[in-house]
């Protein structure tokens, strides 16, 4: 939904999560990890060395994340990195990182930034937010779905669990917790079509910032 409206209005879509997710990827693939328990100083002093990014080689490509150079928008979407993430998001010093990175990206606007702490933490001035939310089970089944189209495997309870859980850490975690900022609009697109959720949105955008200018090249 993100990446659609920025393609319409012609602004560039920076998935936050993603890099979050890539952070765990890394923390995995050196070993950080006992279990579900970070070795945070590991992590602390490893974390000049990752290097996160994104990359579209077309204007109609989605755009992939970067580890280091390397793409790993398929790895940081595995059951695994989902399981892990917010654990690695809760960490002060990871936060601090990875908002500094997000903030100068959006310095000069023109960004719609996908986020669970976006409107309060990391760009609480901007022109627009929305908060989105929706019943954890049509949230789970719309997840499952992505993930079989894409030839993953999971069962609807696990997806669940996994989605209540990171609701539950992102939520109650000191640094940057999940919550809707006072003057973002909500959006519960439970009943909602993506058609109808591109529309409102675009709707929102059009009032609160102007008319849609096309997709950049």
């Amino acid at each position: 939904m993100a990446r659609d409206l920025a393609r319409e209005i012609g602004y560039t879509y920076i998935d936050t999560g993603a890099m979050y997710r890539a952070v765990t990827l890394y923390a995995l693939r050196n070993g950080f990890f006992r279990g579900e328990k970070i070795d945070r100083e590991q992590l602390h002093h490893a974390l000049p060395e990752i290097q996160i990014g994104f990359r579209r080689t077309t204007a109609e490509e989605e755009a992939t994340t970067l580890l280091n150079g390397v793409d790993v928008e398929q790895d940081i979407r595995r059951k695994d990195v989902a399981a892990l993430v917010s654990s690695v998001a809760a960490l002060p010093f990871v936060r601090k990182a990875l908002v500094t990175q997000q903030q100068e990206m959006g310095r000069d606007g023109g960004v719609v930034m996908d986020g669970r702490d976006i409107g309060t933490t990391v760009f609480p001035q901007a022109e627009l937010k929305i908060f989105v939310t929706a019943d954890p089970h049509i949230r789970a089944q719309r997840r499952l779905d992505e993930m079989h189209a894409k030839g993953e495997h999971a069962s609807f309870v696990e997806v669940l669990a996994n989605i209540k859980e990171r609701d539950y850490q992102d939520s109650t975690r000191r640094e940057s917790p999940l919550r809707q900022a006072p003057d973002a609009l909500l959006l519960d697109t439970s009943a909602m079509t993506i058609a109808e959720q591109k529309d409102w949105l675009l709707r929102q955008y059009a009032a609160t910032v102007g008319q849609p200018t096309g997709r950049h090249d």
